[in-house]
Formats: structure tokens, C-alpha cells, sequence
């Protein structure tokens, strides 16, 4: 792992010799023109992060250049990068946001870290040890008939190295978001809303509330942003939080997750739908309405009773979400995210012989294949069965393996066997 970790600084300051020039275009490009302090924080890790992916950066080494890079961005005088001040006519909040040009500050975040690239590639420091837990994620994602892509999803499998949290409990952070009238939100929800639960006192006692929390605070900042730049878009979204030997589920929505025990599919949540008795009740309660036009609608308007945005039926469309926490007993395979472009023709009960058929190879063709090439494969061939099934939505599906998908082939292949020796054991029996 030292030696990629060597190669890739060394590449990186080949290719970054020197700070970007004031007025040079970024290697990358920021997801804002304007970003508020709040926003910074998020709005830069994920800058950074990408930049990096982009260069085959080795994940871990990823989250902590960008750590150290943001940690010494926040420490400096950001006032030269503040917007003018002057309020807008429709400006209704008491007190005015500040904003910062994000162009211009996510330059001295990117000279950052390159400066602290050129200093671990001089002197390396002691990398922190790899997960005891195994994890391997896997994700296929397609725009399928619609015009537009507004499915995001996000992968950290080092959520502590990414916020500098060292309090000895292991955390990995898993997502799907589903965006609808626009890819904002769901952009959005994908940025900040891991930011906004890393910030959170209850995140190691509580995980639940720290999520519940988290949503609720994500929401609120995508109101701001939707109000200064006129947008209307919304997001289901569904997040996984596996802390330590236990995981923790929250979701606002149509996106699920469910997770495999033993080949068998847990059911870990309830989906938030507008004709589900609860959701109906409480929209009705309010003094909303649920009618269907073509499918269930809120108000006749939004196919989903809670999202983050959608400001223009709040409270109907609610911004809480709610949560579920299992714990890991060690027998588990793995845990599946999608949004509802899979769920609408996959039930979760199916997901398990999917997954075991798109394991199984003939041959040695498994062998020869790496664990990367194996979940790719698992995942597109789930995304392609939902398409052949109807779906016409955007799909995501992601795949996080709590053991290695070739140790899950060869246990599903041996099951096989003995349920057809069985099987056939008891056609073969006289009958009594």
C-alpha cells in the first residue's frame, strides 16, 4: 500500500509542480459560483476528492490529503473571498448569509493541497491502518430512457480519516440520492449531508438522532441555496452508516436498502410513499390531499411524501427522516442501496438469487476475474435485470460486500449443491 501511496505523489506533484496562478482555471470545476461558510466545508471535500479519483488516487490517501488541505483552509482569513453584501429584494432572512466566491477560495483549498501533497511526498507520514472490518463497494448507475441523470450517490469507507474523527470506533458512510424536477437537490444531499453528520455530538451514542439530525440540517441549507438561486428540485435519498458492529439506516423517501444475512434479505425500512396509511394520514392531517394521477401524488403534484427540497409543498412533503439501526452479527453478505428505478421492478425478496446468479461463473472464469471486476459485475447485471423488467427510471444500485463476492460465489455454489442432492435425495424417497 506504501508504494502506491509513494507512486501516486509522485505523479500528482509531477502534474501540480506549483500552486494554480491567481486566475487560472481550476483543474476541476466547483459545483457553485457562490458558496456560503456552511457549504464550504462540503463543497471542498468533494472538490477535492474528485480531483484525485480522477488521478487514481488510493482511497485512503484521498480522504486525508483533503482532511489536512481543509483543515488549514478553515484556519485562514477567508474575508478577501466574501460577497458584497447587498441584500435582494425578495432577501426575507434577518440576518444575510455570507457568501464567498467559490472559484476563488476552492483555488487557495486546491493550492492547499498540493502544498501538502509536495510535503508528504518529501516526508510521508504513518498512514493509519486499514479497516479490521472487510468491505468492498460496488456501484452501476444509468440515466435508461430519461432525459437526464439526476440519480448521485457517494462511497466513503473512510469516514473518520475524511473529518479527522479518532475516537477508536470504525465508520464507513453509504448513499443513494433520487432527485426529481432537477439534479440539484440530490446533488446537494450528496455534498453535505455526511458533512452535516460528521458535525454531530450524538453521532457515537446515537446514531439515529445524529442522522435524523443531519437530514433535517441538510434540508435547511438546500433552502437557502433554493431561495438564492431560484431552484425547485427535490431528493429522496437513503444513507448507511456502518459504525463499528453496528448499522444504521435513514432515509427520507422511495430509496431503499435492504441487507443479506446468510443469503436471506433482511427488511431494514419501510419506504416513504404518498398512498403508504401512515404518510396518507399525516399528509390529510396537515390539510393536504392525496390523489392519483397516473400513480399517487401529494397534492396532486410530488410522487414522494418526504424529500429534501420541494419547498413548495412543505410540510406536506416532510424533510424528517426516519431510521432503523441492526446490529452486525458477522453472518451478514451484504447490504444493497437503490433508488426506486430498481425498486419499482425488483423486489427485495429477489435480490438475493440475483446476486448469486451474477456471482457465478462456469469454469475458472471467477478465479481469474479480481474482486473489483466481480462486484462490477454483480451490479450492472442488477441494473440490467431491472431495465428488462420495465424500468424506464434513472437506476443506481450499489452493492456493499461485508465479505469477499468471491468467498459469497463459492458458498452460494456449495449451498446449491446441497439443496439439489436434497432435493433430489427426497424425490428418490419412497413414498409412505
Amino acid at each position: 500500500m506504501e508504494d502506491k501511496v509513494r507512486c501516486f505523489l509522485e505523479r500528482f506533484v509531477e502534474e501540480f509542480p506549483a500552486a494554480l496562478d491567481e486566475g487560472s482555471p481550476l483543474p476541476v470545476s466547483s459545483l457553485s459560483c457562490k458558496v456560503s461558510l456552511e457549504e464550504l466545508h462540503g463543497e471542498s471535500l468533494e472538490l477535492g476528492l474528485r480531483l484525485l479519483a480522477a488521478r487514481g488516487a488510493p482511497a485512503g490517501l484521498g480522504t486525508l490529503l483533503c482532511q489536512a488541505a481543509l483543515s488549514q483552509l478553515l484556519q485562514d482569513d477567508l474575508s478577501p473571498f466574501h460577497c458584497s453584501q447587498e441584500a435582494e429584494a425578495n432577501q426575507e432572512e434577518e440576518q444575510q448569509v455570507v457568501l464567498l466566491h467559490s472559484e476563488a477560495v476552492q483555488r487557495l483549498f486546491l493550492n492547499k493541497l498540493i502544498d501538502v501533497a509536495m510535503a508528504w511526498h518529501k516526508n510521508l507520514p504513518k498512514l493509519p491502518p486499514s479497516p479490521s472490518r472487510f468491505l468492498h463497494c460496488s456501484v452501476h448507475a444509468i440515466k435508461n430512457t430519461r432525459r437526464k441523470m439526476e440519480d448521485k450517490h457517494l462511497a466513503l469507507t473512510e469516514f473518520n480519516q475524511l473529518f479527522g474523527i479518532q475516537d477508536g470506533e470504525e465508520r464507513s458512510y453509504f448513499a443513494v440520492f433520487d432527485g426529481h424536477g432537477g439534479v440539484d437537490a440530490a446533488t446537494y444531499a450528496a455534498t453535505h449531508l455526511h458533512v452535516a453528520l460528521s458535525k454531530q455530538e450524538t453521532l457515537q451514542s446515537d446514531a439515529a438522532t445524529a442522522f435524523k439530525t443531519a437530514f433535517k440540517r441538510t434540508d435547511d441549507m438546500f433552502k437557502g441555496k433554493a431561495k438564492r438561486e431560484r431552484l425547485r428540485s427535490g431528493t429522496t435519498g437513503v444513507a448507511v452508516l456502518i459504525q463499528g458492529l453496528e448499522l444504521t439506516v435513514a432515509w427520507l423517501g422511495d430509496s431503499q436498502t435492504i441487507l443479506v444475512r446468510n443469503g436471506e434479505a433482511v427488511t431494514l425500512m419501510d419506504p416513504h410513499k404518498p398512498d403508504r396509511e401512515d404518510e396518507k394520514q399525516r399528509i390529510e392531517d396537515l390539510g393536504g390531499c392525496i390523489t392519483f394521477m397516473g400513480c399517487w401524488r401529494v397534492n396532486g403534484t410530488y410522487a414522494v411524501s418526504r424529500a429534501i427540497g420541494d419547498f413548495d409543498q412543505k410540510p406536506y412533503v416532510s424533510g424528517d427522516a426516519d431510521c432503523s439501526t441492526t446490529q452486525l452479527l458477522g453472518d451478514e453478505d451484504y447490504v444493497l442501496l437503490a433508488c426506486d428505478g430498481f425498486f419499482d421492478t425488483v423486489k427485495p425478496s429477489e435480490v438475493p438469487h440475483l446476486v448469486l446468479d451474477a456471482l457465478q461463473q462456469p469454469g475458472d472464469a471467477l478465479l481469474e476475474q479480481s474482486e473489483d471486476a466481480v462486484g462490477l459485475r454483480v451490479v450492472q447485471q442488477l441494473v440490467d435485470h431491472a431495465k428488462a423488467a420495465g424500468s424506464s427510471d434513472n437506476i443506481t444500485v450499489m452493492l456493499v460486500f461485508l465479505r469477499p463476492p468471491k468467498q459469497l460465489a463459492a458458498q452460494g455454489s456449495t449451498t446449491g449443491t446441497a439443496q439439489a442432492t436434497q432435493d433430489s435425495t427426497s424425490q428418490d424417497a419412497p413414498q409412505q
